[in-house]
């Protein structure tokens, strides 16, 4: 059996974004600690996706490492969005207080890189065993309690990731293979937080010829079934000319 040493002061936190074709969503794990004598909840909040790196590791694996155990996937799309070492990341009393009950071995003074990573939803199982992971609404995440300075984390991860989608078709990952051009609509709406008309919508979208319609549509829906379009990288890296707005 491998031995992984962690290293102390070094981590990565993952902001991973999903998407359930009504609104975009992130992944949260909850944080609690339980006063054995009263029963009381000394901490219950949640935190980011996250740990410390192995001393045989870097950061992408050690990113990836901890999104599989989380959610059974390999080739998540991850990219860092930036680097946090801030003096002041672990110094509320109630995170020290974390940081002693799990007794780890981590420094008083942690620097984190942080990841962004899209799942399509559809494809993900949650499967931490030991700890509570689910999704929650973006929209709900101002005014939840969150652990370190995770929720600054999750605030400049959702920056980047509002800026990337106007330049780059990063939004594709949040949808599954085959998809509608309603969903794909709802999804830009989500990911930027406004709405947009329908046929111009569609417009733009006529536009991009590495979004390819097919012969297939949906089934056992209560209204007319909708073609199903998919998404070509390969058409996309082919057709690009430099970079190309994605604003509708």
């Amino acid at each position: 059996m491998i031995s992984h040493k962690i290293v102390p002061n070094i981590s990565v936190d993952c902001v991973v974004f999903g998407f359930d074709f009504e609104k975009l969503n992130v992944l949260l794990v909850k944080r609690e600690m339980i006063d054995e004598k009263s029963g009381k909840a000394l901490i219950s909040d949640h935190t980011l996706a996250g740990y410390h790196i192995f001393d045989d590791e870097d950061l992408d694996s050690a990113a990836a490492r901890i999104l599989k155990g989380l959610t059974g996937l390999d080739n998540i799309f991850l990219e860092q969005f930036g680097a946090f070492g801030q003096l002041d990341r672990v110094s509320s009393p109630k995170d020290k207080m974390w940081l002693e009950y799990i007794n780890q071995g981590f420094a008083d003074r942690i620097v984190t890189v942080g990841y962004l990573a899209l799942i399509d939803n559809t494809k993900v199982t949650l499967t931490l065993k030991d700890r509570d992971v689910s999704w929650f609404p973006v929209s709900m995440i101002a005014e939840m309690e969150m652990a370190f300075d995770h929720k600054f984390l999750f605030y400049r991860a959702l920056e980047a990731l509002q800026r990337k989608v106007k330049v780059e078709p990063i939004a594709f990952e949040l949808l599954p293979d085959y998809f509608t051009l309603s969903q794909l609509q709802k999804l830009y709406e989500a990911l930027l937080g406004t709405s947009f008309d329908k046929r111009n919508f569609r417009k733009k979208v006529a536009q991009m010829h590495y979004v390819i319609p097919l012969k297939k549509k949906q089934q056992g829906v209560p209204h007319k079934p909708a073609q199903f379009y998919l998404f070509s990288r390969e058409v996309y890296e082919k057709t690009r000319k430099g970079r190309i707005s994605f604003i509708i």
